[in-house]
């Protein structure tokens, strides 16, 4: 089975609330909420998947320094096997715009449960919660 090396970040605000992401329509999962981030290319690190992948759909830049290694996910779907380090940030530049069409939510982490998610993310949610 193909395995598939994907970074995600739980931006934190001042308030202490996580960003969400809402998948759009047309892509696989569409309508369900996730951490932000994408797939790591080939001789990318984590950090510098999560760096560019922030740029390029919310608008924003961070520095590795800001990216603190939280937890993982592994699981396994159809046709691969999803493997997603989680990174926390607090620190980022830019104000957080919507460039592909997703939708954002704010939430305070006892409210992620509330946001349908793809199943590698909802194991996340207790480590998140329990950190913040």
């Amino acid at each position: 089975m193909k395995i598939v090396l994907v970074a995600a970040v739980a931006l934190i605000d001042a308030d202490g609330r996580v960003l969400l992401a809402q998948r759009p329509e047309g892509k696989s999962l569409a309508g369900l909420w996730e951490f932000p981030g994408g797939k790591v290319e080939s001789g990318e690190t984590p950090e510098a998947a999560l760096i560019r992948e922030l740029q390029e759909e919310l608008g924003i830049d961070t520095w590795k320094s800001c990216l603190a290694p939280l937890t993982f996910a592994s699981h396994s779907y159809d046709d691969f096997h999803l493997l997603m380090p989680l990174f926390a940030c607090r620190r980022w530049q830019g104000t957080v715009t919507p460039r592909e069409g997703q939708g954002l939510a704010w939430v305070r982490a006892d409210r992620l449960k509330d946001y349908p998610m793809p199943p590698a993310d909802v194991p996340l949610i207790p480590m998140l919660r329990d950190w913040l």
